[in-house]
């Protein structure tokens, strides 16, 4: 027979209290869900489901674009209303030729 040990988890109240209401709904104690849950993860290498934010949750700040890419992106707009606004190139040579 494998020997116990005592496994101290700090966590908010109300979510104990809603767990355990629900594994006993279940037919089980809070202890006894988390030896199920540690079981399977070692049966999955890992969590036994997804882990991951929703699309709501995350942050999406980094796919915002910036104050330049903006602005590029504006600039462009206005050149596909106003192309006579902006200088064009029938040549890719001549065009790098004025950059450089």
């Amino acid at each position: 027979m494998s020997q116990t040990v005592n496994f101290s988890v700090r966590m908010d109240s109300a979510l104990k209290q809603q767990c355990e209401s629900l594994y006993n709904e279940l037919g089980m104690n809070l202890t006894t869900a988390i030896n199920v849950f540690l079981r399977q993860s070692l049966r999955y290498g890992g969590f036994p489901f997804a882990v991951r934010l929703s699309e709501a949750e995350r942050d999406l700040s980094y796919t915002t674009p910036n104050k330049e890419s903006l602005a590029a992106m504006r600039e462009t707009e206005n050149m596909k209303k106003e192309p006579d606004n902006y200088k064009g190139y029938d040549d890719v040579h001549a065009m790098m030729k004025e950059l450089w």
